[in-house]
């Protein structure tokens, strides 16, 4: 009889399997966030078809994927929107208030501590920004011996592979400056002889200081290391969580022969932000032929954004399109930034959409999609985007808040309330109608910003009680 039954339900069981009745577990995505480094809106061609860059590889991963209208940073400089894209929480919340300002604590929970645990292979490349990466020597802009507080690495927030800067480089040479150096940037160094050492390090994940393989384009030299990482994985057998950040296009500017000569006819400042916007553009095609050479493309989370926007009109030749101010301002130019997402599995090519998101929305989105319940009991300032990708989702219910140097702006679907005082005044735009925001509505409006202030403030409140060590 027993061996009767032991029969019975091996061939339920291969009945079951040749029926498809057991299900397998689907598979994990593999999730890459690419950000590039003070790229405009107006950079990117697929966005804006009046840009003078290059940008083929950036056009055709929007043409595969989805292309975010309204994508937004959480914050106008660098340092704090690195913070919300491994968090999902607005950098106040942690004490990273400004660039070079703060660091990421280690009582926060990082999504490649997140994903580490459900068996991802972490690995970080580029610029970090979120701490110093050496206590030992001088490097960059905050590193230097004994200095602990600020000691906050890549591989001390969940990354096992690093290949990673504290802060900016020159994006050709990074390791390279000329004697007299432009704080914009140059003409690449053809003399090396004539050069001194930038000052910024490349680090690996034993805290070791990265010497080989460091000339050329630096968008090249920071994919050199991401491929073999990504390749490995794969080989392994293991889903991965890969954070590319590129430094390009921030200051120091400057392009090799091949992507200078492109653009021969500007000026240098203009032809060597172009350049190194191209070549950077040329190693996302890289990265994306990767994934489909190695298999894993049909499956792979590919996100592309900015860290914040160009700099204002006329300070540099990056581009906001038709927004209002730059970098380190909080009117649509400093913070609406070029958001593109690239998963066949999941999202239908060539789609469009004019839903608010933000970089905050990184790890709902993801822990969405691998069903794993966020650990930490603590406010998140991001949420799940997968509705928006199904389809199911058109407006976006919970606003989105800024706060940078006393500027404060809260954001809905269809009004921003913005203040350049701290609340002492105000302005409201509707960005529906109006997303250059020349039409102020605060005076006709007054019950709008009433409400909407009242909501910014309990908002703030909450970022207070956050930074001040309530969420731990």
């Amino acid at each position: 009889m027993r061996h009767q039954i032991r029969i019975g339900c091996l061939l339920l069981i291969a009945v079951s399997l040749l029926t498809g009745t057991v299900q397998a577990e689907p598979a994990r995505p593999n999730i890459v966030l690419m950000m590039a480094d003070d790229l405009g809106w107006g950079d990117v061609h697929c966005f804006n078809p009046k840009s003078p860059i290059k940008t083929p590889q950036l056009d055709a991963m929007a043409a595969a994927g989805l292309q975010f209208n309204r994508f937004y940073s959480s914050s106008p400089v660098c340092s704090p929107t690195r913070g919300s894209c491994l968090t999902g929480r607005h950098p106040f919340r942690y004490g990273i208030y400004f660039a070079n300002k703060g660091h990421l604590k280690s009582e926060e929970l990082t999504l490649a501590e997140l994903l580490q645990k459900h068996g991802y292979a972490t690995g970080h490349f580029g610029k970090w920004h979120l701490g110093t990466l050496t206590t030992e020597m001088k490097d960059a802009n905050r590193g230097k011996p004994d200095n602990t507080k600020e000691f906050s690495p890549p591989w001390k927030n969940g990354f096992e592979v690093c290949f990673s800067t504290e802060s900016k480089v020159p994006t050709w040479d990074p390791m390279l400056k000329p004697l007299k150096d432009n704080h914009n940037g140059w003409d690449f160094i053809e003399d090396k002889s004539t050069a001194v050492a930038y000052g910024t390090h490349y680090w690996n994940e034993k805290g070791e200081v990265v010497r080989d393989n460091l000339d050329g384009d630096d968008s090249r030299v920071i994919m050199d290391r991401a491929v073999p990482f990504i390749e490995k994985a794969t080989k392994d057998g293991k889903p991965f969580f890969t954070v590319i950040w590129f430094h390009a296009p921030h200051l120091p500017v400057v392009a090799g022969p091949e992507y200078a000569a492109m653009y021969s006819r500007y000026d240098t400042y203009k032809r060597n932000y172009y350049g190194c916007v191209t070549a950077m553009d040329e190693q996302v095609g890289r990265l994306r032929e990767t994934l489909q050479q190695a298999g894993v493309a049909e499956n792979t989370m590919l996100w592309f954004g900015s860290d914040n926007g160009a700099l204002a009109p006329g300070r540099a030749p990056g581009s906001v399109g038709h927004f209002r101010g730059g970098k380190r301002s909080l009117y649509e130019g400093g913070v609406r930034v070029s958001g593109i997402l690239e998963w066949p599995a999941r999202v239908k090519a060539g789609t469009q959409t004019e839903f608010p998101a933000v970089t905050s929305d990184y790890l709902p989105t993801i822990l969405d999609e691998l069903k794993v319940e966020y650990t930490g009991q603590r406010p998140l300032d991001g949420i799940s985007l997968l509705p928006v990708l199904a389809g199911t989702q058109t407006e976006r219910a919970q606003s989105i808040g800024f706060e940078s140097q006393g500027q404060l702006a809260w954001t809905t679907q269809q009004y921003k309330l913005y203040s350049k005082n701290a609340g002492k005044t105000w302005e409201l735009y509707n960005l529906l109608s109006d997303p250059s925001e020349e039409n102020n509505l605060a005076s006709a409006h007054p019950e709008q910003v009433a409400e909407m202030s009242k909501q910014l403030a309990a908002w703030r409140d909450s970022c207070v009680r956050s930074d001040q060590g309530g969420d731990y």
